[in-house]
């Protein structure tokens, strides 16, 4: 009896320990966190104060960009930009992407005869090109299409786990079918024969070509068959019609009054089902003259007036096309914040230099 006395206080004193350290362990958590949003508030109080104590030299720099970009859009020749856009009825894109990287390394290279052999120009205006540049073109609904179909082509479980940001986000821009292709030079020449013969390197890719020969034929048979169906639908067509006659014709010797559908299976007349069964097949044959009509050029070049190019002296800054005083602007702005945060930085890690 004198034993189970004795357990007893001791219980109690181990879950008093308990909720002590459970107590304990919630304080220092909460204290951690605490002091996590101490620290964030004082570098938000510490970037504010760097804000104020230099934003004189931040006008400055701003003030000096400005200058510089509207100098230079006063001294500096126009740069001109010529557009086109193109429609991939293949997976070119990649193979676009690298053509276009591949002009662009033999103007940094000066390979302007190279460059002129390759695109089929003289040598005079690939020596005046100052880059090419190839970007999508695409649309929210068009996203929004190409993530559908995507899903569409998944199992349920698969499908549940894609979410549409992160679709959008890791998609490459060379698989949209799209695509438009820009040449910038120092002087407003015709590049419709440049784009063509752009054009012209992918359809002549012998990769695509084979892929283009076996859709053809397989799409030219598809047609065969379904011409094939056509006849001898209609054949059977007109046989049911002749033999619906017969009975008909038969059926006015004997009888008043003439029926078209009877009691049973047998007596009903086939004609809507046939007729049915014909749209179906003139829509499918529709649908594969489309897709011929669309696999007749591995890509398709569409016209956009813009072969002469027009003026165009934007620039691109973090992600940003900017007009030249504008990119100067900016460009000084975050080049004196850089600099003003690096000192900073150093200040900052003197405090913590170990005493020689």
């Amino acid at each position: 009896m004198s034993t189970k006395n004795n357990s007893q206080p001791s219980e109690e004193v181990d879950l008093g320990q308990l909720f002590k350290m459970i107590g304990n362990a919630f304080q220092r958590l909460f204290q951690f966190i605490g002091s996590i949003f101490n620290q964030l508030f004082l570098a938000f109080v510490r970037f504010v104060f760097f804000l104020k104590k230099r934003a004189l030299i931040f006008l400055i720099a701003a003030v000096a960009g400005l200058a510089l970009g509207i100098y230079m859009d006063k001294t500096s020749p126009p740069i001109y930009k010529s557009s086109i856009t193109v429609k991939q009825n293949y997976a070119t894109g990649e193979n676009l992407y690298g053509s276009i990287s591949y002009y662009n390394g033999l103007l940094k290279d000066a390979d302007y005869g190279v460059l002129a052999s390759v695109l089929g120009v003289n040598e005079e205006i690939s020596e005046n090109i100052v880059g090419f540049d190839v970007d999508p073109v695409i649309t929210d609904n068009d996203r929004v299409i190409m993530f559908d179909r995507y899903i569409t082509g998944l199992d349920s479980l698969a499908a549940s786990k894609v979410e549409y940001d992160a679709f959008i986000e890791n998609i490459e821009d060379y698989k949209h079918s799209k695509q438009q292709i820009s040449i910038k030079s120092k002087t407003r020449a015709n590049f419709k024969a440049v784009f063509s013969n752009i054009v012209e390197n992918i359809n002549s890719n012998s990769f695509f070509k084979n892929e283009q020969a076996k859709d053809i034929l397989e799409l030219k048979q598809s047609k065969a068959a379904l011409e094939q169906a056509l006849a001898q639908s209609d054949s059977l067509q007109r046989t049911y019609k002749r033999v619906l006659e017969q009975q008909i014709d038969a059926k006015t010797n004997s009888e008043i009054g003439i029926t078209f559908e009877g009691n049973n299976d047998k007596d009903k007349t086939r004609e809507f089902d046939l007729y049915k069964n014909d749209i179906e097949l003139r829509r499918e044959l529709v649908n594969i003259n489309r897709k011929l009509n669309d696999k007749a050029n591995i890509i398709d070049s569409i016209s956009s007036k813009q072969e002469s190019g027009y003026v165009d002296n934007t620039r691109h800054l973090l992600g940003l096309n900017l007009k030249s005083k504008h990119y100067y602007l900016v460009l000084f702005t975050f080049l004196s914040f850089i600099v003003l945060m690096g000192i900073e930085f150093l200040k900052f890690l003197e405090q913590y230099k170990p005493e020689d």
